[in-house]
């Protein structure tokens, strides 16, 4: 026996529904003979008793089933070879929608239109990850020393451990801000220390850089 699952099998059950209520129309019309009287009996239109007549006559109960409304040509429609690179980039690489959206340069609706249709149920649900921005995805591809991160920490933004290193820092004279300057290319790491919280301070640690 075939198992469906919940959507599946609501589906099946609502089909099935409307094609009994379909084909009471057309035995109330083998009865009486009238569209108008099936359509007062039913308190339904004239047309919605004549359509569901005609195609009673021509194709019998498979007739009363819901017919698929895609177009049969769609002018629009990504490129065979577009699909290929987006279903290539997230089986092999892993990407999500935005990340090849990005990449291919495509709508994000584009991307999820295509994985959705391809894939389906195939897709599994991954553990959700930090969400990645074009400037992140842009490390990868620029040269060295082109993008970068500055920033600054204060060490009472510690707490209490911060209260603690202070009475340390004042009592040997060392400075109380670091600097961090970030390569995103190839993630080095250049460290400075201040002890004041300046423009000046900040120009002096990146322009040698």
């Amino acid at each position: 026996m075939l198992a469906l699952t919940l959507t599946e099998a609501y589906q099946f059950t609502h089909q099935e529904g409307k094609v009994k209520l379909r084909l009471k129309i057309v035995r109330t019309f083998q009865e009486c003979g009238s569209l108008r009287e099936t359509a007062r009996r039913l308190s339904i239109s004239h047309n919605t008793v004549r359509k569901w007549v005609r195609r009673y006559r021509k194709q019998g109960k498979a007739g009363l089933v819901d017919r698929s409304r895609r177009p049969h040509h769609s002018p629009r429609r990504t490129p065979p070879e577009v699909e290929e690179q987006v279903l290539s980039l997230n089986r092999e690489r892993g990407w999500g929608r935005k990340r090849i959206a990005h990449a291919l340069g495509l709508p994000e609706g584009t991307v999820r239109h295509i994985l959705r249709r391809h894939l389906g149920e195939e897709r599994r649900k991954r553990k959700k990850r930090k969400t990645f921005y074009p400037a992140h995805w842009a490390w990868e591809e620029e040269e060295p020393f082109r993008l970068a991160q500055v920033d600054t920490k204060d060490i009472l933004d510690k707490g209490t451990l911060g209260t603690r290193l202070w009475d340390h820092l004042r009592k040997h004279r060392l400075p109380r801000y670091q600097w961090t300057f970030l390569e995103g290319r190839t993630k080095f790491r250049f460290l400075a220390y201040s002890h004041r919280l300046s423009v000046a301070c900040g120009l002096c640690f990146v322009a040698p850089v």
